[in-house]
């Protein structure tokens, strides 16, 4: 019983390893507005960009498909300052084109994540985020 149960914490925490969260930091060069982030999503992991930015801002986001192993079914959401995963623009359903006017000083989070069968199936999506802030 003993092994089953170290072999069950083992298998568990590897599982929970392949879908890691990644974070990065998203800076903007001097005098720049906006920046492109490139990456890739497999199957349940997500990716969360933090942006700084001020009430009354209006940020812009645009997500496209660089190349994929199944049908692209990539998104994004944006996360207020403080969210525990509550979104205040929702790409599954609002679309991979956000235009909004922040309503708080803080860091938000651009959260890129895969749904349906390239989510279920393990499928790997490359996609380009341009973002900025104004």
């Amino acid at each position: 019983m003993r092994r089953f149960l170290i072999m069950s914490v083992l298998l568990t925490g590897l599982a929970s390893a392949a879908w890691a969260q990644r974070v990065a930091d998203v800076k903007f060069e001097p005098g720049d507005f906006g920046t492109m982030v490139s990456g890739t999503i497999t199957g349940n992991e997500y990716f969360d960009y933090t942006l700084g930015a001020q009430a009354g801002q209006e940020m812009f986001a645009d997500l496209k498909v660089s190349d994929t192993n199944g049908n692209g079914v990539i998104y994004f959401n944006i996360l207020p300052p403080g969210s525990d995963g509550v979104a205040i623009y929702n790409g599954s359903i609002d679309g991979n084109t956000a235009r909004i006017d922040l309503p708080e000083d803080g860091d938000y989070t651009i959260r890129v994540y895969l749904m349906g069968n390239d989510r279920d199936t393990d499928k790997t999506v490359g996609y380009n985020l341009d973002l900025s802030i104004q």
